[in-house]
């Protein structure tokens, strides 16, 4: 019978094509990889990969290996869910990753309505953007992430994720309560010289953040380039900065920030995502229902007043 934790490896060969990730991701060596996948090679006997370069390549028989693996983990994966969900009370061990303004904001009053109705759960959270958090889900390090999505920028679809939306969040222009740019603009292109605080490009905010500029009419000057959005708040709340900020830290962490809101009246979305298997298990259903519970409970983010479009 095929070993279970080398088909894992194959599966995790196949999805980042070198050894080296595989052993980053699982915790190995790369040559304890690469052993264990020689052995698969031998159980199986047939040829699995071939070197291209520093990375390899899967042969036509891996690569329909490996999608009878993925079945296989993920159908034991419900096998473990059905057995905890037999068991009188949730508990064990659950691993999270979530993005910055989620774990400022959701996931402590999450935790401690887990806290009251499930003592015997424990959850572990790990701070990860989307992209290494989905990496992570994949290759089974987290149980759960959080994510988020913006306008006209869609998610990449993977086959084997469970994905729940959780809350959709309005952006909103954030301009300082007073100094010289606490004017409210009629559009946005009013701030053509303001000095903007935004994420990095090639980032989904940094990205979305320069397209909602530039289809304004303009290239924002960008003087503070960073990727903490409370760092960005706090900018804006002493005067240096004009930024998007998302209305959920926004109502907490925004005094002497005055909001405004944009013109299309855009939101992301933020959501949760676990693996298939994994979806029906009762540590997972507990923490998405604590989460929705929360999220439910926010209340809306009163705004300045809201920008014209464009061509207003």
């Amino acid at each position: 019978m095929l070993n279970v934790m080398r088909l894992r490896m194959l599966c995790e060969l196949h999805r980042r094509g070198t050894l080296a990730e595989v052993a980053h991701a699982l915790s190995y060596t790369p040559s304890a990889v690469s052993q264990q996948l020689s052995l698969l090679e031998r159980e199986t006997g047939v040829s699995l990969f071939e070197r291209v370069g520093r990375g390899v390549r899967l042969t036509d028989d891996a690569v329909g290996l490996v999608a009878h693996a993925e079945a296989v983990l993920a159908r034991l994966e419900q096998a473990e869910s059905e057995l905890a969900a037999a068991q009188p009370d949730v508990r064990g061990t659950l691993r999270v990753a979530s993005f910055q303004t989620v774990v400022v904001e959701l996931v402590p009053p999450a935790l401690t309505l887990l806290a009251e109705r499930h003592p015997r759960l424990q959850v572990e959270i790990g701070h990860r953007e989307v992209g290494p958090a989905y990496e992570g889900l994949l290759s089974h390090r987290f149980d759960v992430i959080l994510g988020e999505e913006y306008p006209g920028l869609p998610g990449e679809i993977r086959t084997g994720v469970d994905r729940q939306d959780l809350v959709r969040d309005r952006l909103c222009l954030a301009v300082p309560a007073t100094g010289p740019w606490s004017a409210s603009p009629g559009v946005l292109a009013d701030l053509t010289a303001a000095p903007w605080a935004m994420d990095p490009p090639a980032t989904p905010t940094g990205d979305w953040s320069r397209a909602v500029c530039r289809a304004a009419g303009f290239e924002p000057r960008v003087a503070f380039e960073n990727a903490d959005p409370l760092l960005q708040a706090h900018l804006v709340r002493s005067g240096h900065a004009v930024a998007f900020i998302p209305a959920l830290i926004a109502g907490r962490h925004g005094e002497g920030v005055r909001l405004i809101g944009l013109p299309g009246d855009p939101h992301r979305t933020l959501h949760t995502a676990v693996r298939a298997g994994r979806a029906g298990h009762p540590a997972v259903r507990a923490f998405r229902a604590a989460l929705a519970e929360v999220a439910g409970e926010r209340v809306a983010t009163p705004l300045a007043g809201w920008l014209a479009g464009r061509d207003a």
